[in-house]
């Protein structure tokens, strides 16, 4: 029994550590302010119960999804998974991101599928998966269907309009 016990014990163990490794929050000093900033792996629950990413829940209230997008979403939703790259302490990344999520969510969207890494400032993440992928501007959203990168949006896209551009790259899929 007593193994049973120390068996999960550190088992628990292990789990939170493994947790704790996924991304680490940084103190950046940037023109001469000091500023929260997440390098790694994390989620827009981590963001939304943030208090000094305020910006997500703003972001959120004031998007409304265009119906043809989240239609080609929906239609796809098991077909595509994304891998989304943002700065914490980036502008763009305040503005788009929160957006990106409000999409999902009104198309119904598993965010399981989707694995979002924030990046410091010269756009390393912990894992240098960022680096692997040449991302050299944030936010960086890619689709994949499978292990097939469909196409991204970076930054605002091409267009100004990140969304329509999404749905595009998502209209590929067989």
């Amino acid at each position: 029994m007593k193994k049973v016990i120390l068996a999960g014990v550190l088992l628990c163990a292990a789990v939170v550590t493994h947790a704790q490794q996924q991304y680490e929050v940084i103190v950046d000093d940037h023109n001469g302010k000091q500023q929260k900033m997440y390098r790694g792996h994390i989620t827009d629950s981590l963001l939304r119960a943030d208090t000094a990413f305020k910006w997500f829940a703003e972001g959120e209230k004031v998007y409304e999804p265009r119906p043809e997008v989240v239609k080609t979403i929906k239609r796809n939703k098991e077909k595509i998974w994304f891998k989304v790259f943002m700065g914490t302490w980036c502008p763009d990344s305040h503005y788009i991101i929160p957006r990106f999520y409000k999409l999902l969510e009104a198309a119904d969207f598993d965010k399981g599928k989707v694995s979002l890494l924030a990046v410091d400032r010269s756009k390393k993440d912990k894992g240098k998966i960022a680096e692997g992928l040449m991302v050299t501007n944030v936010p960086t959203i890619i689709v994949y269907h499978h292990d097939t990168e469909l196409g991204r949006v970076v930054e605002y896209g091409e267009t100004g309009k990140f969304d329509v551009e999404l749905a595009a790259i998502i209209k590929k899929v067989k």
